[in-house]
């Protein structure tokens, strides 16, 4: 992956540290950036739970793995269902009762662009695949990643993946009821101001995480990305779904010009685990990344901390209404 000047110099190849004794969760894992992030994790010794819905498509991505000279590292897998908040706390009170460590969170997994659907709690289901489910599974973590980040030579972090749609948002957009959730938007880029949307509320979550961490005085480093676009499944998911001249044109681009994932990867994997943005706090902590992990702005309200705000009550005033305590 190519450099600019304003990018880290930070070979994934070569400068991953020893990650011997560190636990990770990576969430989507069997397939796409998940999968390349583990890939690249695990052959430098970490413990690693791959979260995800089905048993045998993770154990089947665990047989894929390359673990490296000696199999330091390992992969297990975590039942993880982002669909519904409920499952997604039970997935996280399951890893508390296996693990008295957390080193690294890595939030990928997340729901493709689609139609407008809503879940049976009557939120608009990539809101909560996005966004609640993961916040939910992340705040039942923090008390461990809290613990861990105490203890000496630790270097605790919570990557979270967005995405450059959030640059379609309107400068309008609130979070400040189900109303504004369940925003359905209308016109030609409709699903992608869904999408953004999502995006966005992931990258102020990161914010509002990491103005925490700093007000509390504990050395977790929260960072957001936008990992570019990859020739994952996914992608070539979305392009089989377009107009039939779009869609051999579509597939053509993400096979030939798009990064594979183990590339691709790059922007998540040194969010998590690179000296580099721990040495430099002040400018990584809260910050949301564009390939290759160049510190960026996408958009006015990925900066916006009384939107973060609004963002984080009404998500925790959500969930209390369907039932889960956050």
């Amino acid at each position: 992956m190519g450099h600019s000047s304003s990018s880290p110099k930070w070979d994934i190849e070569k400068d991953i540290p020893n990650l011997e004794g560190k636990v990770v969760i990576v969430t989507g894992g069997n397939s796409g950036l998940g999968f390349a992030t583990i890939q690249h994790l695990v052959r430098h010794g970490a413990k690693i739970y791959m979260g995800a819905r089905s048993e045998a498509k993770a154990k089947e991505a665990i047989a894929r793995l390359d673990f490296g000279l000696g199999k330091k590292g390992s992969v297990e897998w975590l039942e993880l269902d982002l669909g519904d908040p409920r499952k997604a706390k039970a997935a996280a009170e399951r890893f508390l009762q296996k693990e008295k460590r957390l080193d690294i969170l890595v939030n990928n997994a997340a729901l493709a662009i689609g139609p407008y659907a809503k879940t049976s709690d009557g939120i608009q289901d990539v809101m909560v695949v996005n966004h609640i489910s993961p916040f939910v599974f992340t705040r039942t973590l923090l008390p461990l990643l809290k613990v861990t980040a105490k203890e000496p030579n630790t270097d605790v972090r919570i990557v979270s993946v967005s995405s450059a749609s959030v640059t379609f948002v309107p400068e309008t957009v609130r979070f400040r009821n189900l109303e504004d959730f369940n925003m359905e938007y209308s016109g030609t880029f409709a699903f992608m101001k869904r999408q953004g949307q999502a995006k966005l509320a992931i990258a102020l979550v990161t914010k509002e995480l990491q103005r925490r961490f700093d007000a509390e005085n504990i050395p977790i480093l929260s960072i957001t990305l936008n990992p570019g676009t990859i020739n994952t499944e996914g992608n070539l998911a979305l392009a089989s779904r377009q107009h039939w001249l779009l869609r051999p044109i579509f597939t053509w681009l993400s096979n030939h010009v798009t990064p594979s994932p183990a590339k691709g990867a790059y922007t998540q994997v040194f969010a998590a685990v690179s000296p580099i943005a721990r040495k430099e706090k002040e400018k990584y902590g809260g910050a949301f990344l564009m390939p290759p992990a160049v510190v960026s702005k996408p958009c006015k309200a990925t900066e916006n901390m009384e939107l973060a705000a609004e963002l984080w009550k009404t998500t925790e005033d959500l969930l209390k209404e369907i039932g889960v305590e956050p």
